[in-house]
């Protein structure tokens, strides 16, 4: 595998990668996606001097959906809002399409920020460290929080599964440049091949 990337294998009982496009009901993409791949690798180790940049997800195991209905809360509890709020005053019910069983590999590089050295190697040792001892800042999640991963070192990962499937546009990441809310989602033309898909440097429509 090139030493220049880090590998982590993840898997869990559930998983949710919200489409965008879903406004009320939660719909999964088939597979993780870029932006969660992220997160996940943020969660395990994070510097403020690179961004985790992901390359490569490889799906171990046959994808599987099935639906759940759970109890969320209608409203945001704003930073600067001292009074309580209880959820029984305004929840409803939403139905949700989830993955069941997910089993990845997640290949990725330090993506320097700028003005800083491109020599990234220290903090590739300290994530497969991290990831050999089991440590994380915060326990990862896939997608949505209450859908806790595991993780371990990639090296005994089984190979991908025999999977081939155009999933046309993929939520790549969201556009943090604008330093505050609202964040533009960005997407990419997403294709699994034999089991593998590739991330793009850039999202569609952004130049180099």
């Amino acid at each position: 595998m090139n030493e220049r990337y880090v590998s982590v294998r993840v898997r869990g009982e559930f998983a949710c990668f919200t489409r965008p496009e879903a406004k009320v009901e939660r719909v999964t993409y088939p597979i993780l996606t870029p932006s969660a791949a992220r997160g996940i690798l943020e969660a395990i180790y994070w510097h403020p001097e690179f961004r985790w940049r992901i390359r490569e997800i490889r799906v171990l195991k046959p994808v599987r959906t099935f639906s759940l209905v759970r109890n969320e809360v209608n409203f945001k509890i704003p930073a600067t809002d001292p009074k309580p709020k209880f959820a029984d005053e305004d929840r409803a019910q939403r139905n949700s399409v989830v993955l069941r069983d997910v089993d990845y590999v997640i290949l990725a590089d330090a993506d320097p920020k700028p003005g800083v050295g491109a020599d990234h190697a220290k903090y590739r040792d300290i994530f497969r460290r991290r990831v050999a001892s089991g440590k994380c800042f915060h326990r990862p999640a896939l997608g949505c929080r209450e859908f806790a991963a595991e993780f371990e070192p990639a090296e005994d990962a089984p190979p991908p599964i025999d999977w081939t499937e155009d999933l046309g546009l993929m939520l790549w990441d969201l556009d943090f440049s604008s330093k505050k809310p609202p964040f533009w989602p960005q997407f990419f033309h997403a294709e699994v091949k034999a089991g593998v898909m590739l991330v793009p440097e850039r999202p569609l429509g952004v130049q180099p």
